[in-house]
């Protein structure tokens, strides 16, 4: 495992059939067209809820979309640890 999936457990989540029936048919009924920029889509996304695996809360990305969609909502996400948080009371070094 690599790039985004080091350290996650997401794909113990989804379900069994998901590479061998929901993945192949969302690509086949979005035309393997990323459904954001239109070029060839690689990747299935979930559009809300990332457990509700019906076909009208999937599409078809391509790998660039689908890595900038979900740093979005990581950047969003309220347990995002942020560099300000993480080091209370520390200057910043060109600040002193």
């Amino acid at each position: 495992m690599s790039g985004g999936w080091t350290g996650s457990n997401r794909r113990n989540e989804l379900p069994a059939d998901w590479y061998t029936r929901i993945r192949p048919a969302i690509l086949e009924r979005d035309g393997h067209r990323c459904q954001s920029c239109g070029r060839p889509a690689t990747d299935v996304d979930h559009i809300g809820d990332k457990h509700d695996h019906r076909p009208c809360n999937l599409q078809a990305l391509c790998g660039w979309c689908h890595r900038h969609k979900t740093s979005q909502q990581g950047n969003r996400s309220p347990n995002r640890r942020r560099d300000t948080e993480a080091r209370t009371g520390e200057r910043h070094p060109g600040l002193t």
